[in-house]
Protein backbone atom coordinates (compact mmCIF):
# COMPACT_ATOMS: atom_id res chain seq x y z
CA UNK A 1 0.00 0.00 0.00
CA UNK A 2 1.47 3.53 -1.13
CA UNK A 3 1.11 6.05 1.84
CA UNK A 4 1.73 9.80 2.09
CA UNK A 5 1.52 11.43 5.55
CA UNK A 6 0.72 15.59 5.66
CA UNK A 7 2.24 17.38 8.70
CA UNK A 8 1.87 20.65 8.89
CA UNK A 9 5.36 21.75 9.39
CA UNK A 10 8.51 20.02 10.68
CA UNK A 11 10.50 22.11 12.82
CA UNK A 12 10.80 20.84 16.41
CA UNK A 13 9.90 17.56 18.19
CA UNK A 14 6.97 18.25 19.62
CA UNK A 15 3.37 16.10 20.57
CA UNK A 16 2.39 16.14 16.94
CA UNK A 17 5.46 15.22 15.39
CA UNK A 18 5.63 12.10 17.84
CA UNK A 19 2.51 11.36 16.47
CA UNK A 20 4.27 11.20 12.97
CA UNK A 21 6.85 9.40 14.40
CA UNK A 22 4.68 6.29 15.27
CA UNK A 23 2.74 6.62 12.37
CA UNK A 24 6.07 6.12 10.35
CA UNK A 25 7.01 2.88 12.11
CA UNK A 26 3.52 1.48 11.05
CA UNK A 27 4.43 2.54 7.23
CA UNK A 28 8.07 2.72 6.98
CA UNK A 29 8.27 3.34 3.10
CA UNK A 30 5.52 6.52 3.49
CA UNK A 31 6.59 9.19 1.83
CA UNK A 32 5.85 12.48 4.16
CA UNK A 33 5.04 16.28 2.76
CA UNK A 34 5.28 19.34 4.87
CA UNK A 35 4.90 23.48 4.85
CA UNK A 36 8.52 23.68 6.38
CA UNK A 37 11.42 21.17 7.38
CA UNK A 38 14.45 21.99 9.42
CA UNK A 39 16.62 19.23 8.62
CA UNK A 40 19.32 20.58 10.82
CA UNK A 41 17.18 19.69 13.89
CA UNK A 42 14.37 16.69 12.50
CA UNK A 43 16.67 14.62 9.61
CA UNK A 44 17.81 11.96 11.78
CA UNK A 45 13.73 10.95 12.32
CA UNK A 46 12.98 11.30 9.11
CA UNK A 47 16.22 10.74 7.03
CA UNK A 48 14.43 7.24 6.04
CA UNK A 49 11.41 8.61 4.22
CA UNK A 50 11.19 10.97 1.03
CA UNK A 51 10.75 14.35 2.57
CA UNK A 52 9.16 16.86 0.58
CA UNK A 53 8.47 20.65 1.76
CA UNK A 54 6.41 23.78 0.11
CA UNK A 55 7.56 26.57 -1.64
CA UNK A 56 7.78 28.40 1.67
CA UNK A 57 10.45 26.53 3.31
CA UNK A 58 13.35 28.54 3.38
CA UNK A 59 15.67 29.26 6.45
CA UNK A 60 14.08 32.83 7.08
CA UNK A 61 10.58 31.58 6.98
CA UNK A 62 11.40 28.72 8.66
CA UNK A 63 12.48 31.14 11.49
CA UNK A 64 9.14 33.10 11.54
CA UNK A 65 7.03 30.53 10.16
CA UNK A 66 4.19 30.51 13.15
CA UNK A 67 3.35 34.14 11.67
CA UNK A 68 3.34 33.30 8.46
CA UNK A 69 -0.15 31.91 8.89
CA UNK A 70 -1.70 34.31 5.91
CA UNK A 71 0.61 31.72 3.46
CA UNK A 72 -0.03 28.53 4.16
CA UNK A 73 -3.16 28.06 2.45
CA UNK A 74 -0.38 29.08 -0.64
CA UNK A 75 2.50 26.78 1.08
CA UNK A 76 -0.09 23.85 1.10
CA UNK A 77 -1.27 24.48 -2.63
CA UNK A 78 2.23 24.30 -3.39
CA UNK A 79 2.39 21.22 -2.30
CA UNK A 80 2.41 18.44 -5.45
CA UNK A 81 2.02 14.34 -4.74
CA UNK A 82 4.82 13.11 -6.21
CA UNK A 83 2.89 9.31 -6.95
CA UNK A 84 -0.58 7.60 -6.59
CA UNK A 85 -1.23 6.66 -3.23
CA UNK A 86 -3.62 4.54 -2.12
CA UNK A 87 -3.73 6.31 1.46
CA UNK A 88 -3.58 10.01 2.49
CA UNK A 89 -2.70 10.82 6.31
CA UNK A 90 -2.52 13.94 7.41
CA UNK A 91 -1.86 14.98 10.84
CA UNK A 92 -3.61 18.31 11.33
CA UNK A 93 -3.54 21.07 13.55
CA UNK A 94 -2.62 24.06 10.72
CA UNK A 95 -3.52 23.34 6.89
CA UNK A 96 -2.51 19.85 5.83
CA UNK A 97 -6.06 18.48 5.34
CA UNK A 98 -6.28 21.11 2.59
CA UNK A 99 -4.07 18.78 0.30
CA UNK A 100 -4.68 18.39 -3.44
CA UNK A 101 -5.63 14.96 -3.84
CA UNK A 102 -6.19 12.98 -7.56
CA UNK A 103 -7.46 9.55 -8.08
CA UNK A 104 -9.04 7.84 -5.63
CA UNK A 105 -6.72 7.51 -2.30
CA UNK A 106 -8.47 7.53 1.26
CA UNK A 107 -7.70 10.68 3.17
CA UNK A 108 -7.61 9.95 7.19
CA UNK A 109 -7.27 13.05 9.23
CA UNK A 110 -5.71 12.80 12.67
CA UNK A 111 -6.44 15.90 13.91
CA UNK A 112 -4.68 17.53 16.88
CA UNK A 113 -7.43 19.92 16.78
CA UNK A 114 -9.05 22.55 14.41
CA UNK A 115 -7.05 25.31 14.21
CA UNK A 116 -6.86 26.96 17.35
CA UNK A 117 -6.71 30.17 15.88
CA UNK A 118 -9.52 30.43 13.75
CA UNK A 119 -11.46 28.38 16.20
CA UNK A 120 -12.28 28.97 19.72
CA UNK A 121 -9.38 31.23 20.40
CA UNK A 122 -9.21 33.93 18.22
CA UNK A 123 -9.15 36.29 20.89
CA UNK A 124 -6.96 34.98 22.97
CA UNK A 125 -4.10 35.08 20.16
CA UNK A 126 -5.19 38.47 19.37
CA UNK A 127 -4.92 39.76 22.88
CA UNK A 128 -0.91 39.27 22.67
CA UNK A 129 -0.43 41.39 19.53
CA UNK A 130 0.35 44.81 19.19
CA UNK A 131 -2.70 46.93 19.12
CA UNK A 132 -1.85 48.05 15.58
CA UNK A 133 -1.23 44.85 14.52
CA UNK A 134 -4.92 43.40 15.47
CA UNK A 135 -7.24 44.54 13.08
CA UNK A 136 -4.78 43.08 10.16
CA UNK A 137 -4.23 39.95 12.27
CA UNK A 138 -7.68 39.76 12.83
CA UNK A 139 -8.90 39.78 9.21
CA UNK A 140 -5.95 37.00 8.01
CA UNK A 141 -7.74 35.08 10.65
CA UNK A 142 -11.08 34.94 9.58
CA UNK A 143 -9.72 34.57 6.29
CA UNK A 144 -8.08 31.70 6.94
CA UNK A 145 -11.12 30.32 8.62
CA UNK A 146 -12.78 30.57 5.30
CA UNK A 147 -10.11 28.50 3.31
CA UNK A 148 -10.35 25.88 6.05
CA UNK A 149 -14.14 25.32 5.23
CA UNK A 150 -13.68 25.13 2.09
CA UNK A 151 -10.97 21.87 3.37
CA UNK A 152 -13.41 20.07 5.51
CA UNK A 153 -15.00 17.37 2.59
CA UNK A 154 -11.25 17.19 0.98
CA UNK A 155 -10.69 14.38 4.24
CA UNK A 156 -12.59 10.98 4.10
CA UNK A 157 -12.53 10.27 7.90
CA UNK A 158 -11.75 11.98 11.10
CA UNK A 159 -10.02 10.57 13.81
CA UNK A 160 -9.68 12.79 17.07
CA UNK A 161 -6.98 12.74 19.19
CA UNK A 162 -9.15 13.26 22.55
CA UNK A 163 -12.76 13.58 23.33
CA UNK A 164 -12.17 17.45 23.51
CA UNK A 165 -10.61 17.53 20.10
CA UNK A 166 -13.73 15.10 19.15
CA UNK A 167 -16.26 18.13 20.27
CA UNK A 168 -14.37 20.85 18.48
CA UNK A 169 -14.52 18.46 15.30
CA UNK A 170 -18.12 18.07 15.57
CA UNK A 171 -18.66 22.18 16.67
CA UNK A 172 -16.49 23.54 14.04
CA UNK A 173 -16.55 20.97 10.72
CA UNK A 174 -19.68 19.17 11.56
CA UNK A 175 -17.91 16.07 11.26
CA UNK A 176 -17.96 12.53 13.59
CA UNK A 177 -14.84 11.39 14.53
CA UNK A 178 -13.20 8.41 16.14
CA UNK A 179 -11.04 8.97 19.00
CA UNK A 180 -7.35 7.55 18.93
CA UNK A 181 -5.49 8.69 21.83
CA UNK A 182 -1.46 9.90 20.94
CA UNK A 183 1.19 8.03 21.95
CA UNK A 184 3.41 7.97 24.54
CA UNK A 185 7.08 6.91 24.09
CA UNK A 186 7.40 3.10 26.17
CA UNK A 187 11.01 3.64 26.68
CA UNK A 188 10.20 6.20 29.46
CA UNK A 189 8.37 3.40 31.01
CA UNK A 190 11.71 1.36 30.76
CA UNK A 191 14.51 2.80 31.87
CA UNK A 192 14.23 2.97 35.78
CA UNK A 193 13.58 6.40 36.80
CA UNK A 194 11.29 7.50 39.64
CA UNK A 195 10.02 10.25 41.49
CA UNK A 196 12.19 10.38 44.33
CA UNK A 197 10.61 10.11 48.43
CA UNK A 198 8.72 13.19 48.73
CA UNK A 199 11.42 14.60 51.23
CA UNK A 200 13.60 15.14 48.46
CA UNK A 201 11.68 16.96 46.41
CA UNK A 202 11.87 20.73 46.46
CA UNK A 203 10.59 22.53 43.60
CA UNK A 204 7.79 22.84 40.75
CA UNK A 205 8.85 21.73 37.30
CA UNK A 206 6.85 23.16 34.19
CA UNK A 207 7.90 22.11 30.60
CA UNK A 208 7.01 22.91 27.17
CA UNK A 209 6.90 26.00 24.32
CA UNK A 210 7.03 29.08 26.08
CA UNK A 211 4.54 30.59 24.28
CA UNK A 212 1.55 32.68 25.38
CA UNK A 213 -1.79 29.64 25.13
CA UNK A 214 0.63 27.63 27.18
CA UNK A 215 -0.30 30.38 30.56
CA UNK A 216 3.13 30.25 32.14
CA UNK A 217 2.54 33.83 32.45
CA UNK A 218 0.39 32.81 35.42
CA UNK A 219 3.12 30.34 36.85
CA UNK A 220 5.41 33.23 36.99
CA UNK A 221 3.16 35.52 38.63
CA UNK A 222 2.14 33.24 41.03
CA UNK A 223 5.55 32.30 42.46
CA UNK A 224 6.90 35.39 42.33
CA UNK A 225 4.31 35.80 44.85
CA UNK A 226 5.09 32.57 47.15
CA UNK A 227 8.72 32.56 47.01
CA UNK A 228 8.28 28.45 46.18
CA UNK A 229 10.87 27.28 44.06
CA UNK A 230 10.07 26.88 40.30
CA UNK A 231 11.63 25.33 37.30
CA UNK A 232 11.05 26.30 33.96
CA UNK A 233 12.27 24.32 31.05
CA UNK A 234 11.79 25.25 27.44
CA UNK A 235 12.20 27.97 24.97
CA UNK A 236 10.12 30.12 22.58
CA UNK A 237 8.22 33.54 21.90
CA UNK A 238 7.79 34.48 25.50
CA UNK A 239 10.67 33.54 27.42
CA UNK A 240 12.50 37.17 27.98
CA UNK A 241 9.66 38.35 29.13
CA UNK A 242 9.36 35.57 31.27
CA UNK A 243 12.26 35.66 32.94
CA UNK A 244 12.66 39.88 33.17
CA UNK A 245 9.76 39.43 35.34
CA UNK A 246 10.50 36.41 37.39
CA UNK A 247 12.20 37.07 40.85
CA UNK A 248 15.30 34.76 41.94
CA UNK A 249 13.15 31.68 43.32
CA UNK A 250 11.94 30.80 39.30
CA UNK A 251 14.85 28.75 36.97
CA UNK A 252 14.69 29.23 33.16
CA UNK A 253 16.93 26.33 32.00
CA UNK A 254 15.90 26.66 28.29
CA UNK A 255 15.70 23.68 25.87
CA UNK A 256 17.19 20.54 27.33
CA UNK A 257 17.54 16.90 25.70
CA UNK A 258 15.23 14.03 27.46
CA UNK A 259 18.40 12.64 29.63
CA UNK A 260 18.52 16.03 31.37
CA UNK A 261 15.14 16.76 31.42
CA UNK A 262 13.90 13.30 33.92
CA UNK A 263 16.43 14.67 36.36
CA UNK A 264 14.31 17.75 37.04
CA UNK A 265 11.37 15.51 36.99
CA UNK A 266 12.03 13.17 39.35
CA UNK A 267 13.08 15.90 41.55
CA UNK A 268 10.35 17.18 41.35
CA UNK A 269 7.16 18.09 43.66
CA UNK A 270 4.72 18.15 41.04
CA UNK A 271 4.08 19.14 36.84
CA UNK A 272 2.53 22.06 36.68
CA UNK A 273 0.16 22.36 34.04
CA UNK A 274 -1.65 25.89 33.62
CA UNK A 275 -2.59 25.61 30.35
CA UNK A 276 -5.87 24.42 27.75
CA UNK A 277 -4.26 22.27 25.66
CA UNK A 278 -6.69 20.21 23.43
CA UNK A 279 -4.94 16.82 24.83
CA UNK A 280 -1.69 17.33 25.85
CA UNK A 281 1.27 14.67 26.17
CA UNK A 282 3.65 16.75 28.66
CA UNK A 283 1.63 15.67 32.09
CA UNK A 284 1.75 11.69 30.46
CA UNK A 285 4.96 11.91 29.91
CA UNK A 286 5.67 12.75 33.39
CA UNK A 287 2.96 10.49 34.70
CA UNK A 288 5.66 8.34 33.30
CA UNK A 289 8.39 8.73 36.18
CA UNK A 290 5.67 8.92 39.11
CA UNK A 291 5.20 12.44 39.34
CA UNK A 292 1.79 14.30 40.02
CA UNK A 293 0.22 16.97 38.02
CA UNK A 294 -1.33 20.32 39.14
CA UNK A 295 -3.40 21.35 35.98
CA UNK A 296 -6.07 23.53 34.61
CA UNK A 297 -9.34 21.87 34.63
CA UNK A 298 -10.15 22.33 31.38
CA UNK A 299 -9.47 20.53 28.21
CA UNK A 300 -7.39 18.11 27.24
CA UNK A 301 -6.21 17.33 30.77
CA UNK A 302 -9.38 16.20 32.21
CA UNK A 303 -8.60 13.13 29.92
CA UNK A 304 -5.15 12.50 31.28
CA UNK A 305 -4.91 13.72 34.98
CA UNK A 306 -7.17 12.04 37.76
CA UNK A 307 -8.26 13.70 40.49
CA UNK A 308 -9.55 11.26 43.43
CA UNK A 309 -10.13 13.26 46.35
CA UNK A 310 -11.38 10.45 48.63
CA UNK A 311 -8.84 7.90 47.41
CA UNK A 312 -6.15 10.53 46.64
CA UNK A 313 -3.93 6.75 46.44
CA UNK A 314 -5.87 6.45 42.73
CA UNK A 315 -5.32 10.07 41.70
CA UNK A 316 -2.29 11.55 39.16
CA UNK A 317 -3.16 14.98 40.09
CA UNK A 318 -4.82 18.22 41.54
CA UNK A 319 -6.92 20.35 39.20
CA UNK A 320 -7.59 24.14 39.54
CA UNK A 321 -10.34 25.74 37.49
CA UNK A 322 -9.75 29.16 37.06
CA UNK A 323 -6.48 30.82 35.51
CA UNK A 324 -6.40 33.05 38.46
CA UNK A 325 -2.95 32.84 41.18
CA UNK A 326 -5.68 32.53 44.01
CA UNK A 327 -7.59 29.58 42.35
CA UNK A 328 -3.64 27.66 41.32
CA UNK A 329 -2.29 28.45 44.61
CA UNK A 330 -5.27 26.83 46.61
CA UNK A 331 -4.58 24.25 44.28
CA UNK A 332 -0.93 23.71 45.01
CA UNK A 333 -1.52 23.87 48.76
CA UNK A 334 -4.06 21.23 48.90
CA UNK A 335 -2.12 18.78 46.95
CA UNK A 336 0.91 19.67 49.71
CA UNK A 337 -1.21 19.22 52.70
CA UNK A 338 -1.80 15.20 50.92
CA UNK A 339 1.34 14.71 48.97
CA UNK A 340 2.19 11.69 50.63
CA UNK A 341 -0.66 10.16 49.72
CA UNK A 342 0.19 9.87 46.04
CA UNK A 343 1.26 6.63 44.75
CA UNK A 344 3.94 6.66 41.88
CA UNK A 345 3.21 3.33 41.08
CA UNK A 346 -0.09 4.12 40.59
CA UNK A 347 0.20 6.77 38.48
CA UNK A 348 2.94 5.34 36.18
CA UNK A 349 0.43 2.73 35.45
CA UNK A 350 -2.43 4.97 34.72
CA UNK A 351 0.41 6.65 32.27
CA UNK A 352 1.13 3.42 30.87
CA UNK A 353 -2.73 2.85 29.43
CA UNK A 354 -1.64 6.05 26.72
CA UNK A 355 1.68 3.78 25.32
CA UNK A 356 2.71 4.06 21.73
CA UNK A 357 2.32 0.32 21.14
CA UNK A 358 -1.85 1.10 22.47
CA UNK A 359 -1.43 4.09 19.76
CA UNK A 360 -0.08 2.11 17.33
CA UNK A 361 -2.56 -0.75 17.24
CA UNK A 362 -6.08 0.83 17.32
CA UNK A 363 -4.85 3.11 14.30
CA UNK A 364 -3.86 0.26 12.30
CA UNK A 365 -6.71 -1.44 12.92
CA UNK A 366 -8.82 2.06 11.96
CA UNK A 367 -7.07 1.93 8.77
CA UNK A 368 -7.69 -1.27 7.94
CA UNK A 369 -11.21 -1.32 8.65
CA UNK A 370 -11.51 2.19 6.72
CA UNK A 371 -9.42 0.36 3.56
CA UNK A 372 -11.80 -2.45 3.51
CA UNK A 373 -14.74 -0.15 2.92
Amino acid sequence: MKVAIIHYWLISMRGGEKVVKSILKLYPEADVYTLFYDKNNLKRYFEKHAVYSSILDNRLFRKHYQKLFPLYPSGIKSLKLRHNYDLIISSESGPAKGISIEGHASHICYTHTPMRYCWGFTDEYLKVLPRVLRPVAKFSFKKLRNWDLTTINNVDYYIANSNNVKKRIKMYYHKDSKIIYPPIDLSLFDDGFTVKSVQKRNYYLSFGALVPYKNITLLVDTFNQSGKKLVIIGDGSERKKLEKKSNNNILFTGSLPWEKIKHHIIGAKALLFPGEEDFGMIPLEVMAYGLPVIALGKGGALETVIENKIKRHKSSGVFFHKKSIKSLVSAINEFEDVIDKFDSRWIINHARKFGEDIFMDKFSKEVERIMKL
